[in-house]
């Protein structure tokens, strides 16, 4: 079965693609599809419902357009997942490469180091880093990295493990080649769609867990518009103003199931133990 037609039985697949490319069109598009500016405050326009003229989800306890803020906050959202995400495929990608390639004490203790930060919650660990080096919107992503690229060196080194008994790479190093170019030219390359298929899945798990430390106000401050703090601004006004929480958390879950189904369709498609 070609890789064109699983896409094409792959129904959740495509739906996920759908609700991706939704949220990634409304974060590039935010600045022309926003009818106000996410932060400008007008106290007489304070919680209006949705369908109010110029407001069409309504306005917050501030007066601030509520679909503005939503719009916004999908480019915080996919900005700090972005950028984690490779910043830990970064790291935890060449640790799990050094750790599998290069046995011995090297491998030993980076792999007891990863086994100790496995033993701590994900989240936990990341709101602890965060409190540690302080709000802001690059220290969030330093902390969920931080917390993050564990689980690519696992997976990297249990394939480099394998891959590297394998005979094209056995010959490379009979012919003499150094061991950095057999790494780089031959055992990178059959371990990458791995990385991919971690870094689809951890995405969205990037992007929930900011939404958990905003929530929890350390993450992104107001009044930059975040899903997570936007939640969180809106518990005292819940039954006066369900939109106020609706509407981002509805975007939320639903960024983060069309990236998680995204990633399920990667592996289907990159993992040959899927290929049936």
């Amino acid at each position: 079965m070609t890789a064109l037609s699983r896409w094409r039985r792959h129904g959740l697949g495509i739906l996920g693609l759908l609700l991706a490319a939704l949220a990634v069109a409304a974060a590039l598009g935010a600045p022309l599809l926003a009818p106000h500016d996410p932060v400008a405050s007008d106290f007489a326009q304070g919680l209006k419902p949705p369908g109010t003229p110029g407001h069409p989800w309504g306005t917050d306890q501030l007066g601030r357009d509520l679909l503005s803020r939503v719009l916004y906050g999908a480019r915080v959202a996919l900005f700090i997942g972005l950028c984690t995400v490779l910043l830990t495929a970064v790291v935890g990608g060449l640790v799990g490469l050094v750790a599998g390639f290069f046995e011995g004490w090297t491998g030993a203790v980076l792999m007891r180091l990863a086994d100790v930060q496995l033993s701590f919650p994900f989240i936990l660990l990341a709101l602890t880093i965060n409190a540690i080096v302080g709000l802001g919107l690059r220290n969030i992503i330093v902390s969920l990295a931080a917390a993050g690229w564990v689980v690519y060196a696992r997976v990297v080194r249990g394939e480099v493990l394998s891959v590297k008994q394998r005979e094209y790479v056995q010959a490379a190093a009979a012919l003499g080649l150094g061991r950095r170019r057999i790494l780089f030219r031959h055992v990178l390359p059959n371990v990458a769609p791995s990385i991919i298929i971690v870094a689809s899945l951890q995405f969205s798990q990037f992007i929930v867990a900011e939404a958990a430390i905003s929530f929890l106000g350390f993450g992104v401050q107001p009044p930059t518009p975040a899903w997570g703090s936007m939640l969180s601004e809106s518990r005292d006004f819940l039954y006066v103003a369900w939109w106020l929480a609706a509407f981002p958390g509805a975007a939320l879950a639903l960024t983060a199931l069309g990236i998680n189904l995204v990633g399920d369709w990667l592996r289907d498609i990159l993992d040959p133990k899927f290929r049936v």
